[in-house]
C-alpha cells in the first residue's frame, strides 16, 4: 500500500473507509429488522403480521438474535481456516441480503428460511469485519485505537438510522395511506421494510466489492495449518459442522409440524449450556499450570454477569419494544412510533462515550478508577436503575384486543409518556459503557494470550445466551405481568452486582495484580476495547 493510500481516510488507511461503510450498512440491516421484528410477529394477520402470541414471538426473536452471536463462533473459525476474512464478509453479506429478500416476499411462506439465512450471513460477516480492520494496522501503529473509534462510528450511524427508516416503512400511518392511495395493500408495509433491510445490505456489498482494492492484503488469505494432520482435522471438523447444519435443516423441514414452542424453549437452552460448559472445560484443559487454571475459573463469574447484562439489555427488541407499541402515547414528541425508540441508545452512546472516557481517565490520574470487575458491578446497578425508572408505568395496561400499529391500532388506557423509555435507555447506555468495553477486556486479561480466540468465544457465547433469555422475557412479561418481571430484573441485577463486587478481590488475587491490570507482570496491559453501539461483542 502506498504512503498516500495508507493515510487516505482521515489519516488512516483507505481500506478503513470501505470497512466503515460495510459495517454501517450491515448494522443498518441488523438493527433495522430487529427494530420491528417482534411488532411484525405480534401484529394481526389483517394488518399483514403473523398474529403470534407474545411468548411465541419472543421465542422467535430470541432464537434469531441468539443464533446470530452463536454462529459467529464457527463463522470466525471458517474464515480463519478456509475462506479468509475477505471472502467470509462477502458470502455473509450475500446471505444477509438474500435472507431479508425472502422475508420481504408476500405470504410469509419463506419467513423461517429467510430468518435462518440472515442469521448465518450475520454470523459469517460480523466477526470478520473487525478482524480486517485490525489487520490494516501494524501491531505498534498508534492509529489502531483511533481507527477503531472511526469504525465504530459507522456502527453507531447504522444502528441510529435503521429504526427510523425501517420503522417508518413498517409502522407509519402516512406510508400505509400512501400505499393505499396507489392501489397497494397497506399490509405490505412490513414487506417494504424487509426489502429496505435487504437493499441496505446490497448497498454495503456493492461498495465493499468495489472498494476491495483499498484493503491491500488484509484478510485476503486464510491461515492454513502447516501440519498436514491438523489441516486434515480442520477439514473433518468443517465437514461435520456443515453436515450437522444440513441434518438440522432437514429435520426441521420434515418434523416442522411436530416442533413446538415448548420443545424449542427447552432444547435450545440445553444446547447453549452444553456449549458453554464445553468451552470452559476446553479452556481449563488448555491451561498449563495451576495459576492459569485459577484465572480461567475466575472468568466464570464474569461470563455469568455478561449473560445477566445481555438478558436484560437486549429486551429493548422484545419486552420494551412491545411496551413502546402498546403502552406509550402515540406521537410522543410529535413523531415517535415504536421502532424509533430503538435509536435512542445509539444517540446516548455517541453523547456519553466521550464523557465516560474522560471520567475514567480523570479517576485514573487520581488512582481512584474502579477495577474492571467493579465497573462491571456498577454497570449492573445502572441496569437496575434503568428498570426502576419503568416502575411508575405499571398502571399502564392494554385495554384493546387488536394488535399492531397504525390506523387499525387498538385504543389504550392509562397511556404513559415515552419519556420513561428515554430514561430506561439512558441508564441502559450508562450500563453498556461500564460493561461492554471492559467485560471482554477483563476476561482476556485473565486468560493466557494464546487462548485469546477461545476467550472471544466466551463473550459471543454470553451474548448468545443473554439474547435468548431476552426473547423469552417477552413471554414471561405476558404471563407474569410487567410488575413481576420488572422487580425480578431489579432484584436480580442488584444481586449480580453484589456478587461481582464480592469476587473482585478474588479475581485481583488470581491475576496477581489489580483486576484492571495485566494478567501477569510480564505482560503489558492491553487497552480496554472501545465501546461499540448496541453491545455488539468487540474484536
Amino acid at each position: 500500500m502506498s504512503k498516500d493510500q495508507d493515510r487516505a481516510f482521515f489519516g488512516h488507511p483507505a481500506g478503513l473507509s470501505t470497512l466503515f461503510f460495510t459495517e454501517m450498512w450491515e448494522r443498518f440491516s441488523y438493527y433495522g429488522m430487529r427494530a420491528f421484528l417482534i411488532l411484525f410477529l405480534t401484529a394481526k394477520t389483517i394488518e399483514g403480521g403473523m398474529d403470534m402470541k407474545d411468548g411465541t414471538a419472543g421465542l422467535v426473536v430470541g432464537l434469531y438474535t441468539s443464533s446470530v452471536y452463536l454462529l459467529s463462533l464457527p463463522g470466525g473459525w471458517i474464515a480463519d481456516r478456509f475462506l479468509g476474512q475477505r471472502k467470509a464478509v462477502t458470502y455473509g453479506g450475500i446471505g444477509i441480503m438474500l435472507g431479508n429478500a425472502l422475508l420481504a416476499l408476500p405470504g410469509g411462506h419463506l419467513f423461517y428460511p429467510g430468518l435462518a439465512l440472515a442469521a448465518f450471513g450475520t454470523g459469517l460477516l460480523k466477526p470478520n469485519v473487525s478482524t480486517i480492520v485490525g489487520q490494516l494496522y501494524s501491531d505498534d501503529d498508534p492509529r489502531r485505537e483511533p481507527g477503531f473509534t472511526i469504525y465504530y462510528m459507522g456502527i453507531n450511524i447504522g444502528a441510529f438510522g435503521a429504526p427510523f427508516v425501517c420503522g417508518f416503512l413498517a409502522e407509519s400511518s402516512w406510508f400505509r395511506h400512501f400505499l393505499a392511495d396507489h392501489g397497494i395493500s397497506p399490509t405490505y408495509s412490513w414487506n417494504f421494510a424487509f426489502a429496505a433491510v435487504s437493499l441496505g445490505m446490497l448497498a454495503g456489498l456493492i461498495q465493499y466489492v468495489l472498494g476491495g482494492h483499498r484493503m491491500g492484503d488484509a484478510g485476503a488469505h486464510p491461515t492454513i495449518p502447516t501440519d498436514p494432520k491438523r489441516a486434515a482435522r480442520d477439514r473433518s471438523v468443517l465437514g461435520a459442522l456443515l453436515g450437522g447444519i444440513v441434518l438440522i435443516a432437514a429435520a426441521a423441514a420434515v418434523f416442522s409440524d411436530h416442533i413446538t414452542q415448548s420443545f424449542l424453549s427447552n432444547v435450545f437452552p440445553v444446547i447453549l449450556a452444553v456449549i458453554s460448559i464445553s468451552l470452559f472445560v476446553g479452556l481449563y484443559q488448555s491451561a498449563r499450570d495451576s495459576g492459569e487454571r485459577k484465572r480461567i475459573v475466575a472468568m466464570i463469574p464474569l461470563f455469568l454477569g455478561a449473560i445477566a447484562f445481555f438478558a436484560i439489555f437486549e429486551q429493548a427488541s422484545s419486552t420494551f419494544n412491545l411496551f413502546a407499541e402498546r403502552n406509550t402515547a402515540p406521537g410522543f414528541l410529535g413523531f415517535m412510533i415504536p421502532s424509533y425508540y430503538q435509536s435512542v441508545n445509539s444517540i446516548f452512546i455517541i453523547v456519553f462515550a466521550p464523557v465516560f472516557a474522560i471520567l475514567w481517565t480523570s479517576l485514573g490520574k487520581r488512582k481512584k478508577e474502579p477495577s474492571s470487575v467493579n465497573k462491571f458491578g456498577i454497570g449492573m446497578l445502572f441496569i437496575a436503575i434503568a428498570v426502576l425508572v419503568m416502575v411508575p408505568t405499571l398502571g399502564a395496561e392494554r385495554a384493546g384486543t387488536i394488535g399492531g400499529t397504525g390506523p387499525d391500532a387498538a385504543h389504550y388506557k392509562d397511556q404513559v409518556s415515552g419519556i420513561y423509555l428515554f430514561g430506561l435507555y439512558l441508564f441502559f447506555t450508562c450500563s453498556e459503557l461500564c460493561i461492554s468495553p471492559v467485560g471482554l477486556a477483563s476476561m482476556s486479561r485473565l486468560a493466557p494470550k494464546r487462548l485469546a480466540g477461545m476467550v472471544m468465544g466466551t463473550w459471543f457465547l454470553a451474548a448468545s445466551v443473554g439474547n435468548f433469555l431476552a426473547g423469552q422475557a417477552a413471554g414471561a412479561s405476558a404471563s407474569w405481568g410487567h410488575s413481576t418481571l420488572y422487580w425480578t430484573i431489579i432484584i436480580a441485577s442488584v444481586i449480580v452486582a453484589g456478587a461481582l463486587f464480592g469476587v473482585a478481590p478474588l479475581i485481583k488475587k488470581m491475576m496477581g495484580a489489580d483486576a484492571s491490570g495485566p494478567a501477569d507482570k510480564s505482560e503489558k496491559a492491553e487497552p480496554e476495547p472501545l465501546p461499540e453501539a448496541r453491545t455488539v461483542p468487540q474484536e
